[in-house]
């Protein structure tokens, strides 16, 4: 019996045919991948992405008609399941959170030697971990928070209804803590901070850690941590 897993399906989305060629011939000199399609603009790629449903989308960040973070916003939004990495040839650490926060699970920068970590980073995606610049990242919560500005004490507007206590539980949310850490620290039981939890994400409109905690550093809901 044949156990050879599916060809990983990659749809190739630059403005630069040359690239999208080299791309193309990277892949497919590779086992375990097939290029399903190539898109030379955002509104192409946008098309292409809900038409093939690939697995993976190299979506290139500066493109006509639909820059590569306007497409990744509304196919975010279409809940394609795919993963997508960015692709640039610079990217300023806001706009690599950005990309985070809409859902890219990779930033890969473009330059010389830039085949083979490309290979690596579709292979750590597909494996379930984040790929930003140069290495895989399994902390994403850490290297966000790495990278965003730090906010000034104050600075805080808008809390979405969360008590001092719901706060709190959202900054050691954003740290990694388990609930048992957050319970221990807090003094309070497990029962009561997954109670809290409940609350919280009803409050923000999440439903799970990780969206939390995203939703917690876009919003400023934590201070110096």
């Amino acid at each position: 019996m044949d156990r050879t897993p599916p060809a990983v399906r990659i749809l190739i989305a630059d403005d630069h045919q040359i690239y999208r060629i080299g791309l193309r011939r990277v892949f497919e000199s590779e086992a375990g991948f097939q290029v399903v399609g190539e898109a030379a603009d955002g509104e192409q790629a946008i098309r292409l992405a809900k038409q093939l449903k690939p697995e993976i989308l190299l979506l290139d960040l500066a493109m006509p008609r639909r820059t590569g973070l306007e497409a990744l916003r509304e196919l975010s939004a279409a809940a394609i399941p795919m993963r997508v990495i960015v692709l640039t040839a610079a990217i300023e650490p806001p706009q690599v959170v950005e990309a985070l926060q809409l859902g890219a699970r990779g930033i890969v920068l473009k330059s010389v030697g830039a085949a083979q970590m490309l290979i690596k980073s579709v292979r750590a995606v597909m494996a379930g971990q984040y790929w930003v610049g140069h290495e895989s990242v399994s902390d994403l919560v850490k290297t966000l928070r790495d990278l965003m500005p730090q906010v000034a004490e104050g600075a805080r507007k808008k809390t979405f209804g969360l008590t001092s206590r719901e706060l709190e539980i959202v900054g050691k949310i954003v740290l990694g803590c388990t609930n048992k850490d957050i319970a221990h620290e807090a003094s309070i039981t497990e029962d009561t901070v997954k109670r809290h939890l409940t609350n919280i994400f009803d409050k923000t409109g999440v439903s799970n850690r990780l969206e939390l905690a995203l939703f917690a550093l876009k919003h400023q809901l934590v201070g110096d941590l």
